[in-house]
């Protein structure tokens, strides 16, 4: 394959225009990424940054933002539509992967739409000017193979992107749950030790920092401490920060103390991450024991059965010669 594509300079062409679109893309997402973590934190300091980069930042990523929705507007009015089905659970699973646009469901359908399309078109290209004619089964099943990674792979980069996500907000909670203890010990009220800690963990936590500064707009705006809660569970996605909403609801519901109820969730969290832990270090021998296996095991055996291996063939060989 690596030497046909060498030999042929429109494979040339077109392997460096896919690798240009794939570095392109992801220079773009990682571009979007960060400035929306900038955003998250000029609005978490609350005005103490300078204006004009906030300023160019938003602009930035409201045009961005407008070039998307523009994209998907102009494919559904020619009569293509990208909603979903199951628009509900797709739209929940992209806000727990860090997509929270409106328009990102339709997009994510356009996406696995153009990739469903887009490979079996290019394994075509490639058989039509390798100028190999392969079977019509082998057409038959590397199309189907390239269609089926179309539609799936956008499915499995969203799920790894939300359990990255949720494993870094798991992670970082306990320590946000400590400083929240010591703002409300301190004589802060709920709404300004969310705001506080979302400030101070901007850091070294943003993604926890950007969910606490969303709870801070929501509660400013005039929701409810309730909805505000179970909006940030939702957003992202865990069952420890579900659990810490409702109990942190029920608290607030029967009146009981909030530091207390904070110091004993914050504990048991930090015993499950040092659970979590203790069960990845306890899978290390089994791991380790696979490329032990594999590539030390043959090389032990080889260098303790060729000596002997060496001394039976000087002994038998020269006898079998003398014996014919």
């Amino acid at each position: 394959m690596l030497e046909l594509v060498a030999e042929n300079p429109v494979l040339r062409l077109m392997l460096l225009v896919f690798l240009f679109a794939v570095v392109a893309a992801a220079v773009y997402f990682m571009t979007q990424m960060f400035a929306e973590r900038q955003v998250a934190r000029r609005r978490l300091l609350g005005g103490a940054a300078a204006p004009g980069p906030s300023t160019i930042g938003t602009l930035r990523l409201e045009r961005i933002e407008s070039t998307w929705l523009k994209l998907v507007n102009s494919i559904e009015e020619r009569g293509i539509s990208l909603v979903d089905t199951k628009d509900a659970a797709l739209r929940q699973k992209l806000i727990a992967a860090g997509y929270t646009a409106p328009y990102a469901p339709r997009l994510y359908t356009l996406i696995r739409l153009v990739m469903v399309i887009g490979l079996p078109v290019f394994v075509v290209m490639v058989y039509w000017l390798g100028g190999s004619s392969p079977t019509l089964f082998k057409l038959w099943f590397t199309l189907m193979i390239a269609a089926a990674l179309g539609l799936y792979l956008p499915s499995l980069f969203i799920r790894a992107k939300a359990d990255r996500r949720q494993q870094a907000l798991v992670n970082a909670f306990p320590d946000a749950l400590d400083l929240m203890l010591v703002c409300v010990e301190a004589g802060l009220g709920l709404e300004a030790a969310f705001s506080r800690v979302g400030m101070e963990m901007t850091t070294s936590h943003p993604l926890l920092s950007e969910q606490f500064g969303a709870v801070v707009l929501e509660l400013r705006a005039g929701r409810s401490h309730e909805d505000a809660l179970r909006r940030m569970a939702d957003r992202a996605g865990a069952d420890d920060i579900r659990a810490f909403a409702t109990l942190l609801v029920q608290s607030t519901k029967l009146g009981s103390s909030i530091s207390q109820t904070l110091r004993t969730y914050s504990s048991e969290m930090r015993e499950k991450r040092r659970l979590r832990a203790e069960e990845k270090a306890h899978r290390l021998p089994v791991l380790i024991s696979i490329p032990l296996v594999v590539c030390m095991l043959p090389t032990m055996i080889g260098l303790l059965m060729l000596p002997a291996a060496i001394r039976v063939a000087r002994a038998v060989l020269p006898a079998l010669g003398g014996g014919g």
